[in-house]
């Protein structure tokens, strides 16, 4: 009877120890599987995923008008900027488009403020020697109004620092063309159309 007891025991303690066993692997999988998904996560934002918008609207009535901008988070850390507009009143013309400091488009385009400019450079043409991270310049529309540019900058990021971060600021399309001379706006006319650039 004592015999039996001990290997009674004796099995009850193996069972204990691979029931104890099989689940630290089920935890240490489900830890696993955890660490993948949220490395997994961490790639997909840092190599594209991350996306923003802003919807544009004409700031005066005689020159209705709508936009919509679209931002992506390219592999290379650029973000890219497809841009759609339709205006039609200033069919077969040229606008200049810039990012402005703040996303406030309240007192017709106003609450923007200037430029964004967080280098502190003149304003200039894109890609010249000095221009605003906001220097975005003209886009021509055809006879109905209608007009996309599309580019790509190492200078914006979607949530980075305040240096380069385009969340929070506005897009603004204006009257006239910008001559990339005048200082500090080009000489770009009046802000006939606004939008706040929010995180999708």
């Amino acid at each position: 009877m004592r015999l039996g007891k001990f290997v009674h025991a004796g099995i009850l303690l193996i069972f204990i120890a691979l029931s104890t066993s099989c689940s630290s692997k089920r935890m240490a999988s489900q830890t696993e599987d955890s660490t993948s998904v949220a490395s997994q996560t961490a790639s997909n934002n840092t190599n594209g995923g991350l996306k923003a918008h802003a919807d544009v609207s004409s700031t005066k009535a005689d020159t209705a008008g709508k936009g919509r901008a679209e931002f992506r988070n390219k592999r290379d850390g650029s973000v890219e900027l497809e841009l759609q507009l339709s205006f039609p009143v200033m069919a077969n013309k040229s606008v200049a488009v810039h990012l402005h400091e703040h996303g406030d488009c309240s007192d017709s385009g106003k609450g923007a403020h200037g430029h964004w400019n967080p280098t502190q450079e003149s304003h200039g043409k894109w890609g010249s020697a000095q221009y605003h991270s906001g220097d975005i310049g003209n886009i021509n529309l055809n006879s109905k109004g209608e007009g996309r540019i599309k580019l790509s900058s190492n200078r914006w990021t979607i949530g980075g620092d305040d240096k380069t971060n385009i969340l929070n600021r506005s897009i603004i399309v204006h009257s006239g063309v910008d001559d990339y001379t005048t200082q500090p706006s080009g000489n770009s006319g009046s802000r006939i159309g606004c939008g706040v650039i929010t995180a999708d």
